[in-house]
């Protein structure tokens, strides 16, 4: 069985630790929900509080003091939307269990529903993004398949990689394709960003290539190389050199292209596993996302866990969109 090539792997990655980042957060969430539903589903008591205190923290919760029909008295914060009724002194609806014996109480307005929306808005918000990522990743793959199947024409093209300047440090590394007329080489005409494939590691001269691309367009072209490769575009083909990226000169490029085609027998250094930049990511992404939560949401666990698990998504689909080089 052929081995997936480097842009499908960091595709299928990419893909993968969406739904699988989406699919965490929904169940953690989901669950917290559930459970929020079907214990304010059993508290049919009801009683009024009294608001001690009010804009607290930076959705301006209140905190309210109310008693059970046992007489016991608690003292709850609550999310609430109408922060212009509910303020200090006023009387706040209190739904409450009255078989347990230390009651949590539920607002009793219908509209007050804040507790609640804080857990399932974060999964629809998450829903939203993971059918992006996955959209994107399906354009390419449906935009490079019907453009590689267009006429092939020849041209000649050389590589020049950089770093883009308007992006993070681990997402700036970047390669573009410089194309050109064969009679006129020195002359470029074009230039196409691509994603990262081994036989660019080695190649420097300007070398013949079969260009693809549907006419009358400004789409991308997938260009194959003269082993059988064919890159994977990144946006349109350019008629000027990129303005926010920073190349490097022709002189700096490494050396030949046949020198990408090894024969098998060739010893080479092994290189660091392709992912381990992307797991990397995805670490930071977890412990920036745990420590936000616990900060932001006054050490709720619940919380803490729903943005570890979406910072680890966000930042490792990031990292797969931007086109990870080795």
């Amino acid at each position: 069985m052929r081995r997936p090539g480097p842009a499908l792997r960091v595709a299928l990655f990419g893909v993968a630790v969406t739904l699988s980042g989406f699919a965490l957060l929904a169940s953690w969430l989901g669950a917290h929900a559930y459970a929020y539903d079907s214990a304010r589903d059993r508290a049919t008591a009801r009683t009024d509080g009294v608001v001690v205190e009010d804009g607290i923290g930076d959705e301006d919760d209140i905190r309210v003091r109310w008693r059970d029909r046992a007489g016991h008295e608690h003292v709850q914060r609550f999310g609430i939307y109408d922060t212009d009724r509910y303020t200090k002194g006023h009387r706040f609806p209190i739904a409450y269990d009255p078989h347990e014996a230390g009651p949590r109480g539920f607002p009793a307005d219908p509209d007050e529903t804040s507790a609640e929306d804080d857990l399932l808005v974060p999964i629809l918000l998450a829903g939203v993004f993971a059918a992006a990522v996955c959209g994107v990743w399906a354009a390419r793959g449906l935009r490079f398949y019907r453009t590689a199947r267009r006429p092939g024409r020849t041209m000649t093209a050389a590589v020049r990689r950089g770093e883009r300047t308007r992006t993070t440090a681990w997402q700036s590394a970047t390669t573009w394709l410089v194309l050109a007329e064969p009679e006129r080489p020195e002359h470029p005409v074009a230039w196409q960003r691509v994603m990262w494939h081994p036989a660019l590691d080695s190649w420097s001269d300007p070398a013949t290539v079969t260009t693809h691309r549907r006419p009358r367009t400004r789409g991308p072209v997938v260009v194959a190389l003269p082993d059988g490769p064919r890159l994977v575009p990144l946006g349109r083909l350019r008629r000027q050199p990129p303005r926010h990226a920073l190349l490097d000169e022709p002189e700096n490029v490494r050396v030949d292209l046949r020198d990408s085609f090894l024969p098998s027998q060739t010893a080479t250094r092994p290189a660091r596993p392709w992912w381990r930049p992307g797991a990397l990511v995805t670490a930071i992404g977890t412990l920036v996302g745990a420590v936000a939560g616990v900060v932001l949401t006054s050490g709720s666990g619940i919380a803490a866990v729903a943005f570890a698990l979406s910072g680890a998504s966000v930042l490792a689909a990031s990292w797969a969109l931007s086109a990870p080089q080795p």
